[in-house]
């Protein structure tokens, strides 16, 4: 049984607000697949924009190198394709496009297949005063927690 890989983009819900969720493949080489299988990838950087084609990429999607790969190893930073339905592409090239938002992956994880998936996000990035009201329901939150804990 190998253990569940599940990388996380943590800030991504603190920096902004999601709209819409959709759940990407990527195409990946043999090295890129044994380092993700190993737990070595970041995405809190990273974010989607699409090329001249509508094709859609990762950028800044860090997979660090194989530690057993030879010359045949990936750079460690390059951009990655991302595999989404044609009608979905259109909708979010759209949006992009037209409004100004943003996408970005919020979670790198592995499925019952075997199979690399990328779980991204159409966003729009929060006001500071948004980012505060963020902070103060947290906190908050965490004072009823403590609370509730103590006279239970």
């Amino acid at each position: 049984m190998q253990k569940k890989i599940n990388i996380q983009n943590k800030k991504a819900r603190f920096q902004y607000e999601l709209l819409d969720k959709y759940t990407a493949g990527i195409v990946l080489t043999g090295t890129e697949i044994k380092s993700i299988r190993q737990s070595k990838a970041s995405i809190a950087e990273s974010f989607c924009e699409f090329n001249d084609k509508g094709e859609l990429f990762v950028v800044n999607m860090n997979i660090e190198e194989y530690k057993f790969g030879n010359y045949y190893n990936h750079k460690p930073k390059a951009e990655r394709k991302l595999l989404l339905n044609r009608r979905e592409l259109k909708k979010l090239h759209k949006e992009v496009k037209n409004s100004g938002l943003t996408i970005i992956p919020l979670k790198l994880f592995i499925n019952d297949n075997g199979l690399a998936k990328l779980s991204i996000a159409l966003a729009r990035g929060k006001k500071l005063y948004d980012k505060r009201d963020t902070i103060k329901d947290r906190e908050s939150k965490r004072r009823l927690d403590r609370i509730k804990k103590i006279y239970n």
